[in-house]
């Protein structure tokens, strides 16, 4: 009978023992992101740092708005809009308040959508369309 119920107890206890809660909040999310990767339908086309085409980062902020700012050739560009979390599937979608070549989209309104590919990285649903491969770390 001892047995049994220490038996029962080691159980319990390891079904109790979870790893660290690895999902992603709304707070988590807030501050820097930065473009650390672009690749595109062609193999080995990834590119990294200042190899990139472009550099690019997205500010997200407590109150739902967020800014993107991206720089080409010396030319910054800058665009704010309202961000709403995804819990399932973790992912964000984005709705710019003006039109800009900066938002990677596949669709034609004002909307662009980032899942988390892990805790850490934001990635970009650009690809589904041609668009590049776009992977974003926190900074």
């Amino acid at each position: 009978m001892k047995i049994k119920f220490s038996s029962l107890i080691i159980v319990a206890i390891l079904c109790s023992c979870s790893n660290e809660d690895d999902t992603v909040t709304k707070a988590t999310l807030e501050g820097d992101w930065k473009l650390v990767q672009m690749s595109g339908s062609i193999p080995d086309s990834e590119t990294t740092g200042s190899d990139m085409e472009w550099q690019e980062s997205y500010r997200f902020f407590e109150d739902g708005n967020f800014l993107k700012s991206r720089e080409t050739e010396g030319s910054v560009e800058g665009l704010t809009g309202t961000y709403s979390f995804n819990e399932d599937p973790r992912s964000l979608e984005l709705t710019y308040g003006e039109e800009s070549e900066i938002i990677g989209s596949c669709q034609s309104d004002l909307k662009e959508n980032l899942f988390f590919s892990s805790n850490d990285v934001l990635s970009s649903t650009w690809n589904q369309c041609d668009g590049p491969s776009l992977n974003y770390e926190k900074i």
